[in-house]
């Protein structure tokens, strides 16, 4: 009888979701990444249980100081190194904290794509860079058109 009574004062139940043919599947909710959990124990304090995106961070931020101290080239360098820094970390480790973004390949393939373009054109950088015959064309190709 108690059932009944606090059933009624709650009102009626609702209804159920129409399912419409307009936005068959309206995302709800998003998973976290795989390899997106904490880098360490819970216990742990903040900064440790993110150390490898803490590592990419400071890397790079290291590489933009350098780079204002006039070392272009090294602070470019370094900056490219910390991505591919990130590649490794997310390719070796299971867990690795916010460094997580998307899945585990789309991830790696990111960061050692743009690290490694950042480090080949910090290196053809001119004066002196490296002369990469393909690059230096697809550079021209897009600089005069």
């Amino acid at each position: 009888m108690g059932a009944s009574v606090s059933q009624e004062a709650a009102g009626p139940a609702p209804e159920p979701r129409k399912k419409t043919r307009r936005f068959p599947s309206i995302t709800r909710d998003t998973a976290r990444p795989e390899g997106g959990g904490r880098a360490a124990a819970g216990d742990a304090p903040a900064p440790a249980r993110q150390w490898p995106m803490l590592t990419v961070l400071g890397l790079t931020g290291l590489g933009l100081f350098l780079t204002a101290l006039d070392l272009f080239r090294v602070g470019t360098v370094l900056i490219g190194v910390a991505l591919l820094a990130g590649a490794v970390l997310r390719w070796v480790l299971p867990s690795v904290g916010m460094l997580a973004v998307r899945s585990r390949f789309t991830d790696m393939v990111t960061y050692g794509v743009m690290g490694l373009v950042i480090v080949l054109l910090a290196l053809m950088a001119q004066p002196d860079g490296l002369e990469i015959p393909f690059l230096e064309g697809i550079l021209h190709f897009t600089v005069t058109n």
